[in-house]
């Protein structure tokens, strides 16, 4: 991408104000890095949670999925309230109720220790691999391309950014900047798409013929990659585990003021999701229709900045591809941080609040650093951006996703079906997400990550009814969600009536779409 020295200005006046923002604004003033004193309203809830899942594959991986498949990519985005609705009207009460300032803190309240320590471990693997080091990878991959620098100095550079605003200001500075990120990313996309529309109506293409199932949300099952199968079975497999039970993504809930701002936060990423494939995925699809011929699925995106965009918006759509980066990156570094110091330290010594500021502060760095080394073994997967990021989850998803649906919707569940999904089959993911990733036996072995993660799913699935069934009850724990009925009848009607209209609203879309 070429840039002018009005692009570099943008470019320079973000930097200068994501800084201001992370070091100054987002200062924590109440020693508590890890949940901000647990004072969050609605908007920032919603603003941060979309920026955090906004990384740098939601801007090129969904402008390549729409380039190449069409508008099937959109059901990533527009089936994630169905999932937003669980985790706010299901599992965020109990969380609330539980006090927990960790997802593995739940388990430990359920189930013991054994299951507390096996998700500690699992979640700081999750967040260093899917949330940092993928995201780095990435993100990095793209920046180095446009800028035209070594790999790995973009890596480091985004890392360092990142780094230093989460290590001083922690889940404050992480909001705060997250907001601000959210606007950069929304602005410029809506501007890039807006420009691309015009272009298309302008010049005529937009009667240009366009492959079977473009324009279908559901593909038939002889779509290898993206029937409607493996989206409507394999994409729940990994929204449970995303939406409802990933340390990173729940944190920003569990700093929440209290029930109901959470519930409306959720609410409120939930409506953002809706506009989403409109401002990523639609520009990719345009990009198809407008330069088949002198692009590529992967360069979509850039295709269509360098082609419609005027000096000065080329700086601002890099702007948000950084901020789409360092704000995954910052997100997944303070989740890093707060289950590490809370969750690993905190089984060895009793620290006061200083002394957690200070470990948070380091342990940042460290996850900064290991991060980057994962970066640098992705180089060697051979895989395409979007292939690792969604196929790390999706086969890291299952024994999360069977755990914590049973947790919720099943009493029967017990500590040995619990321990023994998390154990034997997080080992067997964990074991078969490294074959993917190498391509071990061969490159072709594994089927489609969403088939995948549906396989481990059901065999898991099956695990814990057998084991559970075959053993003792465990004693009967109290999980009933207090904070319902204190939020009162008059909140949760106002709340389930926001869905319906989501619910809806979504349906006209998938009618219209089918």
């Amino acid at each position: 991408m070429s840039l002018t020295g009005v692009d570099g200005v943008v470019l320079v006046l973000y930097i200068i104000a994501l800084f201001v923002l992370g070091f100054f604004l987002g200062r924590n003033r109440e020693q508590d890095i890890f949940l901000g004193g647990r004072s969050l309203r609605w908007w920032q809830i919603g603003f941060s949670m979309f920026s955090a899942n906004a990384g740098p594959m939601m801007l090129i991986g969904m402008s390549s999925l729409g380039f190449s498949q069409g508008v099937v990519g959109a059901n990533f985005e527009w089936l994630a309230w169905i999932f937003l609705l669980l985790l706010a009207m299901f599992f965020l009460p109990r969380y609330l109720s539980a006090g927990i300032s960790t997802i593995p803190q739940y388990l430990l309240h359920r189930y013991g220790k054994s299951a507390y320590n096996f998700l500690v471990i699992y979640s700081l693997v999750s967040i260093l691999v899917v949330w940092l080091g993928s995201a780095l990878y990435a993100g990095g991959l793209v920046i180095s391309q446009v800028l035209g620098c070594p790999l790995m100095y973009a890596v480091a550079l985004i890392a360092l950014i990142a780094t230093s605003y989460t290590a001083v200001g922690g889940f404050r500075a992480v909001v705060r900047t997250g907001i601000f990120q959210s606007v950069i990313i929304i602005v410029s996309s809506l501007i890039l798409t807006v420009l691309a529309f015009n272009s298309m109506m302008k010049t005529g293409a937009v009667h240009h013929e366009v492959p079977q199932n473009f324009w279908k949300l559901l593909h038939g099952a002889d779509d290898r990659e993206y029937s409607w199968m493996a989206i409507l079975a394999g994409y729940p497999v990994v929204a449970i585990y995303y939406w409802c039970a990933d340390q990173t993504i729940v944190q920003k809930l569990l700093g929440a003021k209290d029930l109901r701002e959470g519930q409306y936060g959720a609410l409120f990423i939930a409506a953002l999701k809706m506009i989403t494939p409109l401002i990523f995925l639609l520009p990719g699809i345009i990009c198809f229709i407008l330069y088949r011929d002198i692009t590529t699925a992967d360069n979509a995106y850039i295709t269509l900045v360098q082609q419609l965009m005027p000096d000065g918006f080329r700086g601002l759509c890099l702007a948000a591809l950084i901020a789409a980066l360092i704000d995954t990156v910052s997100s997944g570094l303070n989740s890093f941080s707060t289950v590490f110091t809370l969750d690993v330290v905190g089984q060895f010594r009793t620290t006061d609040d200083a002394g957690r500021l200070r470990t948070g502060r380091w342990v940042t760095v460290l996850a900064a650093l290991l991060a980057i080394g994962i970066a640098a073994l992705f180089l060697f997967s051979g895989k395409g951006l979007f292939e690792i990021t969604q196929g790390m989850v999706s086969i890291l998803a299952p024994p999360l996703s069977v755990v914590f649906l049973a947790s919720i919707f099943w009493k029967r569940t017990n500590t040995p079906a619990v321990v023994t999904v998390l154990y034997g089959g997080g080992s067997v993911c964990l074991l078969v997400g490294v074959c993917y990733l190498l391509n071990y036996p061969y490159k072709g072995f594994w089927p489609h990550f969403l088939l995948l993660s549906v396989y481990l799913f059901m065999g898991l699935a099956l695990l814990i009814m057998v084991v559970s069934l075959l053993t003792a009850p465990s004693p009967v724990t109290d999980d009933k969600p207090v904070f319902v009925s204190a939020a009162g009848n008059r909140l949760s009607r106002r709340v389930w009536a926001g869905w319906a209209v989501l619910a809806v609203v979504m349906l006209i879309i998938y009618l219209l779409l089918k």
